[in-house]
């Protein structure tokens, strides 16, 4: 058999199944035990409530125990490793060299920008220089890398040491959402989120926890088969061209979605580097995702990945270690922000009913009460606006005004709504966002509030909180479940040499991804009392530039507007999206620009590395598994990988459009993704993994079944969609929001495979 061949892969023994459900049992006490109790351990102990520092910390340190104690004891039971060849010890040893290399260079890099900037270098240089040569470096690796062999451009030649396959993976899993928008999501939405939108650190649980079901049960038993792509698996446990066809078009699809929000990064952190238009800055990023993976495929993009990992894991701790070193004297931000957690819980008590923040609530009442009453006055109302501001113009032209105010006027006018419809949908979104301000801390939960509403509260708030906690569960299940079904994260572990050096990696993976998850709750915590400390109570003249350089690029990174007219901010009048806190972080530390400029290339490494795995996956979804898979000589192997590349190149264009259309927000996309790819992907794939009865018509079932029944229920909860229809009401099953639907495809699909391979089970494709 050729080395690169599918190989038959074997069920695990009885004593690692022993073994998987005693660590399976620790996994769902530390993750879905403590979150369903997480209301009643709010003990303090050190400045932290147990349930927030379990949730925080603690599972994920429990969940690196997990896999680390698997992979041990797997490998153990296993024996030894077939001796490993001189070649690639000497291969290791110049990987090492490189390495230390690289990293000793991009420190001396950044003191050399930092020394330059204070001669006087201007800032826009700072930016631009970070920006082109970090993606000159990535497009040197690609150049480097290029291949047109098979097994190098699919999967790196196998040869990969555990190490750095986990910086890869790990710079591969921490996109644009882990850096840019999951600190900035744990701000706005503490402990869990506000309301029934869940939020906060179930990112932190959901995508930590998602890599112990990745060590248990998938990626040593693909590794095991000699695969190139996620599809080959389904054709090769199940046989038969649907499987497989169905498997690619969800890797497509899921992948382009998680795409899409990877170049909105890249388009956002591009142009605040260099001042150039958000999709000027899409198309500039864009260039240095083609060149990795366009060229070299897997493995220019491996090595791609883990110079990426080193920028992204810098720009994060530098800031972050900084501001606590600023605040609590301790630059271990992971350690000591706890320190902050109680005076936090007092700001937010002071901040509820200072007079001046009620005054501006109010504000945004009667504003609220403002547009109900134009929306019922429709279409008079729009009338009236318009003849008004007419009237306005005139006078301003008949007092002969200055022509500033004369063009603001008539700009005003201008952007009025055209028609009734317009209006009533402008003015409804209006009305709704000031009715979400009138709340106390602008709608934003208490930091350390497991969930909303109260337990032992009025019926209509226990309603409340038993909602919240129900959506924070379906997120957290969905993103765990998604974790394990993400083609672009299960490729990367076929590049290992063996199965024993997949489970290493699966841990060194874990353990990096940490470094920084451990960290962003402190990153909020920090923000938001630097914020509530500092930031509020200034005068509007007194406040920062940075504030009006990023309103300037998007009001919806951050505004402020005087809602109240003393010219003071109000923590109120304050409007800050999740994608600013991290981003803006050194600026509101203080600190020097050039960390600015390493915090947008970090961002941008995170946004890169992962666009480079998605855009691989999905070219070779096209090629591998659509249009070629039946050619297995050399001369087909050679057309599949050309085939791949410019499939690749133009997904990259089309996912380049749509992020330039701002979709949504970051964070919401790829949440999106992950519920599609555990519906569409993971109970198949584990039930054909551990029985031997899985048929290929339940397979197929299952997963059309998993599929369809996540994005109806995503689709048929589009507002767009509603209104199209003319549906009344909402259409939520449990009151589940839409982006944790695959909490109900997950279970549709696991149901019908079951059952389906129950009435087939006589099928000679049950053998797999």
């Amino acid at each position: 058999m050729s080395p690169n061949s599918p190989a038959s892969h074997s069920p695990p023994a009885a004593n690692l199944k022993r073994l998987h459900g005693w660590l399976l049992l620790v996994w769902f006490a530390a993750s879905f035990g403590l979150v369903f109790f997480a209301h009643d351990l709010q003990q303090v102990v050190a400045g932290w409530p147990v349930s927030y520092w379990f949730a925080a910390q603690g599972s994920v340190i429990v969940f690196i125990g997990i896999v680390a104690v698997f992979a041990w004891v797997a490998n153990r039971q296993e024996g030894r490793d077939p001796e490993v060849p001189m070649a690639f010890k000497a291969y290791n040893r110049r990987i090492h060299r490189r390495f230390a290399t690289f990293v000793a260079l991009l420190v001396m890099f950044i003191l050399a920008l930092a020394l330059a900037e204070q001669e006087g270098l201007r800032k826009i240089w700072v930016g631009a220089i970070f920006l082109f040569a970090t993606v000159f470096l990535y497009a040197l690796i690609g150049i480097y890398g290029r291949t047109s062999n098979a097994s190098e451009y699919y999967v790196a030649g196998r040869r990969i040491p555990a190490m750095y396959n986990g910086m890869a993976v790990a710079a591969d899993w921490m996109s644009a959402a882990s850096f840019i928008s999951m600190a900035g999501g744990l701000y706005l939405q503490g402990f869990s989120g506000s309301g029934k939108h869940p939020g906060g650190l179930v990112y932190v649980l959901g995508w930590t926890g998602g890599f112990c079901l990745v060590a248990l049960f998938v990626a040593p038993y693909l590794r095991q088969m000699n695969l190139y792509t996620l599809p080959e698996y389904f054709a090769h446990r199940f046989g038969g061209r649907w499987p497989r066809i169905i498997a690619a078009w969800s890797a497509v699809l899921c992948s382009f979605i998680y795409v899409v929000a990877q170049i909105y990064g890249v388009g956002l952190i591009t142009s605040r580097l260099t001042g150039v238009q958000f999709e000027i800055g899409i198309l500039l990023g864009l260039g240095g995702v083609l060149v990795c993976s366009f060229l070299g495929g897997m493995r220019a993009v491996t090595w791609t990945q883990v110079t990426q990992y080193v920028i992204v894991i810098l720009a994060f701790l530098i800031p972050v270690s900084w501001l606590a070193y600023k605040q609590l004297g301790n630059p271990v931000a992971a350690v000591a922000y706890g320190q902050q957690l109680p005076k936090i819980a007092a700001l937010e008590q002071h901040l509820m009913t200072a007079p001046d923040e009620l005054q501006v609530i109010r504000e945004y009442l009667r504003r609220a009460r403002d547009y109900e009453r134009k929306l019922a006055e429709l279409p008079g109302s729009l009338e009236q606006e318009k003849r008004a501001q007419k009237e306005m113009i005139g006078s301003l032209m008949e007092a002969h005004a200055e022509e500033s105010a004369i063009v603001a006027a008539r700009r005003q006018l201008a952007a009025m709504p055209r028609d009734e419809d317009a209006a009533r949908a402008r003015w409804t979104q209006a009305r709704q966002e000031n009715l979400s301000r009138a709340q106390p801390l602008a709608g934003m939960p208490a930091h350390t509030q497991p969930f909303a509403g109260d337990p032992e509260g009025s019926p209509e708030e226990q309603t409340k909180f038993e909602v919240s906690r129900r959506n924070f569960l379906a997120l957290m299940f969905c993103l765990m479940i998604g974790t394990a079904g993400l083609p672009h994260l299960l490729t990367r572990f076929y590049t290992t040499r063996t199965v024993a050096e997949a489970r290493n990696s699966v841990t060194w993976s874990l353990f990096f991804i940490a470094l920084l998850y451990l960290s962003a709750p402190a990153l909020a915590v920090l923000v938001k009392y630097e914020v509530m400390s500092q930031l509020v109570g200034m005068r509007f003249d007194d406040l920062p530039v940075w504030i009006a350089q990023w309103t300037k690029l998007d009001p919806a990174l951050i505004s402020v507007s005087d809602i109240n007219g003393d010219h003071i901010l109000q923590f109120a009048e304050l409007q800050m999206g999740p994608d600013i806190v991290m981003l803006a972080t050194p600026e509101l530390g203080g600190l020097p620009y050039v960390v600015s400029g390493l915090v947008a290339a970090g961002g941008l490494a995170a946004a890169l590395s992962t666009a480079d795995g998605l855009l691989l996956t999905i070219g070779n979804a096209l090629a591998h598994d659509l249009f070629y898979w039946q050619n297995t000589d050399r001369a087909g192997a050679v057309r599949r990988v050309m085939l791949s590349k410019f499939a690749l190149l133009l997904v990259a264009l089309i996912a380049a459009y749509v992020a330039a259309q701002r979709p949504a927000d970051i964070l919401f996309l790829v949440s999106a993704s992950f519920s599609l790819a555990g519906s569409a992907f993971v109970p198949v794939m584990i039930l054909g993994i551990f029985w031997r009865g899985v048929t290929r018509v339940a397979a197929v079932a299952g997963m059309l079944t998993g599929l369809s029944v996540t994005l109806y229920y995503m689709l048929i909860n589009m507002t767009q969609v509603r209104t199209l229809l003319s549906l009344k009401g909402a259409g939520l099953w449990f009151e589940i929001e839409p982006v944790s639907a695959g909490v109900f495809g997950v279970g549709a699909g696991l149901l019908v495979t079951v059952l389906m391979s129950w009435l087939t089970r006589g099928s000679a494709a049950s053998s797999g």
